[in-house]
């Protein structure tokens, strides 16, 4: 093979370097490893499976250690082969031929047929890896003949089945990956059937089964989340986005794509892959170390027994290797850089195509959303409508109950809606606020004015307590400054029964033409729990289902005042007690114009305008819409002529 070509001499000379360390082990070992290296190998294959990388490298030290000090060539064998499966995860492939030529060495002159399937299946691997998948599955087939234990026979089906999805060879892979859902592994059974869903929802996704594919993705999640498989966690979700993306249930693509960023949060952090390359280096350098001291121990031997020409070889020797460790040290040391700075590049990409794949989710969800909203508006407006007709027509008694219920339902669906599309714009960061000229008191007035009807039939009192110090003119949004409060006093006078509602305003500091004003909006009402305050500012959230139950709303109110508040850099707080009402605060910074004059106030006389006689053209594509206002505007003796668009109006 060609990396066994590229290695021919690196191979001899750790042979050489095997022969003077170890020889004093027994090569042809027929027992089966020590019992004291056994469970380091499972605890760092359970440990690789979960990406603890650095522990699992520490742990595979210690076996190696440990089978050295017992004499235990298998075992050592053993070690070196999962050390090599662990820089294959790691992706450093010179690392995994560096621990693969070391096995291959003692290999050479032990019988252990174990060992060397799991070196052919180690060989299968780097060759499906540089795409000779033809030759990786003859690999695998030498390795599943010699191969005389049953629970790594699973390990061996599984590499088959990701070779046969690379060649399209659907039937054989599912067949294998099948199988190894229902395995009995007694080391690997759930990380075994973690990765065989994984492959059968790749394997539907390539075939178009779109709703088998997230099946199996989402049992291969349940799994992974279960056992804290993270890399599988992942790839399952960075799976199911794509498939819900195709399968166009957008809020579930979604919500993959923010566990991805979370899971990549986790795992692709700087400091936790320079841990991972510091300890896989420390690792691997000692044991050159190792190898060294072994040599010179060798040394001292051969000098007592007075054997020079053997000391001249062995310091010969010791000299070479002792020079070609540090220069391969060297050139080590130089790839890993490059190999290090390639991977961050690389994890980098990963985390940009993750994030540009949650933007991307957003706005389809953003588009659906005010899509689907502005949809429903349109049949909404003509229920509405319509309903308003029938009420003008003089209905009967029992007409008028039902009449006015389908009234109020459809505008409690309309109001509903809109502030789905407000949130929406918000959220889509649609909005910006305006800066213009203001009085603060006259906006404060006609809020607590349309919200009178409101209080009365609650039997709740509104309170204005103005402080007489701010500016007449101030410059900021007064329209969004107007749906905050409308929020807020609306939401206080719906919970407070028999009671009071007082919203107050100070000025806090001013400097030139600098000021900043405190509002609060206080009630006495059925107030809010301590559990619920922590959420009570999330989309859809009401105080409790009992709540919601008796006072009705969307849940939306205070999450809007949220996000308006943020468009002024300001930040809403909340003080509440069950049973003796809530306090809702905030300050917010605008800019007074101390010259300019105060408003003069003046009185509107009302008129009565007879609008009989005259005659409209309407313009609008919605045929109810249209049959509705043509009557609306005949109920009042005006005429009119129909457009369905601008074309039809020449």
């Amino acid at each position: 093979m060609k990396f066994i070509r590229s290695h021919k001499k690196l191979k001899h000379f750790f042979a050489l370097l095997l022969v003077l360390s170890l020889g004093s082990l027994t090569i042809a070992q027929e027992t089966t490893p020590y019992k004291d290296v056994a469970p380091y190998l499972n605890e760092a294959r359970n440990l690789r499976n979960q990406n603890k990388i650095d522990l699992a490298l520490e742990t595979l030290d210690k076996a190696a250690e440990e089978a050295e000090k017992n004499e235990d060539v298998k075992a050592l064998i053993d070690s070196y082969h999962e050390l090599a499966i662990l820089y294959l995860k790691l992706d450093r492939e010179a690392d995994t031929q560096f621990y693969w030529d070391r096995a291959s060495v003692l290999l050479k002159d032990t019988a252990y047929p174990y060992g060397d399937a799991i070196h052919k299946y180690i060989e299968a691997i780097l060759l499906y890896r540089s795409d000779q998948n033809f030759q990786a599955l003859s690999m695998l087939e030498k390795a599943k003949q010699i191969n005389n234990d049953r629970n790594f026979f699973n390990n061996i089906l599984l590499a088959e089945a990701k070779v046969y999805l690379n060649l399209e060879k659907y039937e054989s892979a599912t067949k294998n990956l099948n199988s190894l859902v229902v395995n009995t592994d007694i080391y690997e059974k759930d990380f075994l059937r973690t990765q065989a869903y994984l492959g059968l929802a790749e394997l539907y996704l390539k075939k178009g089964e779109l709703n088998e594919s997230a099946k199996n993705g989402e049992d291969a999640l349940k799994m992974a989340n279960t056992h804290g498989f993270v890399m599988e966690s992942k790839k399952a979700n960075v799976l199911l986005a794509k498939i819900y993306e195709q399968l166009g249930l957008y809020e579930n693509a979604y919500t993959k794509s923010q566990n991805l960023l979370q899971i990549n949060d986790s795992i692709f952090n700087v400091e936790k892959l320079k841990v991972e390359v510091k300890t896989a280096d420390k690792i691997r350098d000692d044991i050159k170390t190792n190898q060294i001291v072994s040599l010179e121990t060798k040394v001292d031997e051969l000098t007592e027994s007075q054997n020079r020409s053997e000391i001249t070889a062995i310091l010969a020797s010791a000299f070479l290797i002792i020079i070609s460790l540090l220069a391969v040290s060297l050139f080590r040391n130089n790839q890993i850089k490059v190999k290090t700075n390639d991977l961050l590049h690389t994890k980098n990409k990963e985390l940009q195509v993750a994030r540009d794949g949650a933007v991307q989710a957003m706005e389809a969800k953003t588009n659906f959303l005010s899509t689907v909203s502005h949809e429903l508006r349109t049949p909404l407006y003509a229920v509405t409508g319509l309903t308003h007709l029938l009420l003008e027509e003089n209905p009967q008694e029992h007409q008028k109950e039902h009449l006015k219920a389908l009234k109020f339902s459809g505008d409690y669906l309309l109001n509903f809606i809109n502030d789905i599309l407000h949130i929406n714009k918000i959220d889509a960061n649609k909005l910006e606020p305006l800066n213009m000229d203001f009085n603060l008191k006259k906006i404060m007035n006609e809020v607590m004015d349309s919200l009178q009807q409101s209080a009365k039939a609650n039997n709740t009192k509104l309170v204005l307590t103005f402080d007489k110090n701010i500016p007449g003119h101030l410059m900021s949004d007064p329209l969004k400054l107007s749906q905050v409060f409308m929020n807020l006093i609306g939401n206080a006078i719906k919970f407070t029964k028999d009671g009071q509602v007082t919203v107050t305003t100070k000025l806090l500091h001013k400097e030139n033409e600098d000021v900043k004003i405190f509002f609060e909006v206080r009630d006495n009402g059925i107030g809010i729990s301590k559990e619920k305050q922590k959420s009570i500012f999330d989309g859809f959230e009401q105080g409790s289902i009992q709540i919601n139950r008796e006072y009705g709303g969307t849940g939306l109110g205070l999450t809007i005042v949220k996000s308006l508040l943020s468009l002024f850099d300001s930040e809403i707080r909340l003080e509440s007690e069950l049973g003796k009402g809530s306090a809702f605060f905030f300050e917010i910074d605008m800019r007074s114009l101390d010259d300019l004059p105060e408003d003069i106030s003046f009185e509107v006389t009302q008129r009565d305008y007879d609008f009989k006689g005259l005659h409209l053209m309407i313009v609008e594509d919605n045929k109810i819409n249209q049959v509705i206002t043509k009557k609306m505007l005949t109920k009042k003796e005006i005429t009119s002529d129909i457009a369905s668009n601008g074309e039809k109006m020449r």
